[in-house]
């Protein structure tokens, strides 16, 4: 899907199956979901020669809950209508999902103190060491060596939608236009695949996307704004290191 994943298993001694057996599994989801592969099905329906009905019940599935979110948010999160050429592209959930389900198979291998993170969008699973938080920090927009928050979770998702790092690879499905309210925006909750959506809307919507993340029971986000200044939800305090 165009990024890097990488894993910080504790369980060492029972990582190399469950490791082996999560990889496949996201080799898989590129493979179905990529918009970069010619020949995956999010391709071939966008391209017309493959019926959304007769596709992979993943994508099915996956396209159903992207319909949904478009209601819910007002179409600023719109997986038909995302990439600057107006293409299907459910990216902004596919990642979050194929890495959420990851974390489940790692659970289900056995693995208990775990974090995955995928382009800086992070699933958290136990503790890296007895008594201490998994610490994921927020990166500065300006200077990528340094932070501009640093959050203490376990067992949590986290989500960052920016601009910084990728450039100006989104646009408001509404108006095909390059959101601005906000630097980055970054969720928090207990489901990548939510957390994933609701930061990459969130971020569309600028600074009402805090409270629009809010109004989801689990949720809570920061913002970074255009005048350097980190804006949050009454939620995220927590979660911060001060």
């Amino acid at each position: 899907m165009g990024t890097v994943v990488s894993f910080d298993v504790r369980d060492v001694a029972s990582a190399e199956d469950a490791l082996e057996d999560a990889i496949a599994w996201l080799h898989e989801v590129d493979g179905r979901f990529s918009p970069y592969r010619p020949d995956s099905e999010i391709n071939r329906i966008a391209d017309g020669t493959l019926a959304e009905g007769d596709a992979h019940p993943d994508v099915r599935e996956l396209l159903a809950i992207a319909d949904a979110l478009a209601t819910e948010s007002s179409g600023t999160f719109d997986a038909r209508r995302w990439r600057p050429d107006g293409r299907l592209d459910p990216s902004g959930l596919v990642k979050g999902w194929s890495i959420q389900v990851a974390a489940e198979r790692l659970e289900g291998n056995g693995l208990r103190a775990f974090a995955i993170n995928a382009g800086g969008d992070i699933v958290t699973r136990g503790q890296p060491r007895a008594g201490e938080d998994w610490r994921v920090g927020i990166r500065h927009p300006d200077r990528g060596d340094r932070v501009a928050a640093v959050l203490a979770i376990h067992d949590l998702a986290v989500a960052t939608s920016a601009a910084y790092e990728r450039g100006a690879h989104m646009r408001d499905p509404r108006d095909r236009c390059v959101p601005g309210g906000v630097r980055s925006l970054t969720v928090i909750g207990p489901s990548l695949t939510c957390a994933d959506a609701y930061a990459t809307a969130g971020y569309v919507m600028g600074l009402a996307g805090l409270d629009w993340v809010a109004a989801h029971e689990g949720y809570d986000a920061l913002a970074i704004t255009w005048d350097d200044r980190l804006r949050w939800t009454a939620g995220a305090d927590r979660y911060r290191t001060h």
